[in-house]
């Protein structure tokens, strides 16, 4: 049969914790030892509901232990009762570790999702590249000769409009007009959306 512990209330009564703080804040290791059985489980608790990792729960409830040890002289009694003081940090410090946690998860992720390089296929791409130079090529034949010539100009030697007209001896509105037309019907060949 196990025995129950009361913290508080009926029963025996439990350590002053007040008094076992202050002891501890001078370096009473006695003090601790009591302060740490009467308040380890209830750390260990709280820490495990926040973290659900055993593990991680046992290695927070350490780390908080000890930070109450180094920390004890910075307890003000004015604020609250002992336990309430030490499962805040034990809390703070099960909060920190899943946002770590988390935040680590969040770099790897990001990370791997950097270095990831899509499949690259060589002769598909080349493949795929050979069919649109004929596709341009059949529909750049569907144009009339003024369209194709001044196309030809603007977009594969990068002439001006009016660089287009000069060589061509055309009025630059009538250039204008047939590369507007001619870019009309090559979309309309090449199939590509409005």
């Amino acid at each position: 049969m196990s025995a129950v512990v009361h913290l508080s209330g009926p029963g025996l009564p439990g350590p002053d914790l007040k008094e076992l703080l202050a002891k501890v804040a001078r370096g009473d290791q006695d003090a601790f030892s009591r302060l740490y059985d009467t308040v380890a489980a209830p750390v260990l608790g709280l820490v495990r509901r926040v973290l659900r990792d055993p593990a991680q729960s046992e290695e927070v409830a350490q780390e908080v232990l000890l930070e109450v040890w180094r920390t004890a002289a910075r307890y003000r009694a004015e604020r609250g009762g002992v336990m309430p003081w030490v499962l805040t940090i034990a809390h703070r410090r099960a909060v920190d570790r899943v946002r770590a946690a988390q935040a680590a998860a969040d770099r790897d992720q990001r990370a791997a999702a950097a270095s990831h390089t899509p499949v690259f296929d060589e002769v598909a791409e080349q493949v795929e590249g050979r069919l649109e130079r004929e596709q341009v090529r059949r529909c750049m034949k569907s144009l009339t000769e003024l369209q194709r010539e001044a196309l030809t100009l603007a977009y594969y030697r990068g002439y001006t409009y009016p660089q287009v007209a000069e060589v061509l001896g055309a009025p630059l509105g009538t250039i204008k007009t047939r590369m507007r037309d001619g870019l009309i019907r090559l979309r309309d060949c090449l199939g590509v959306g409005a």
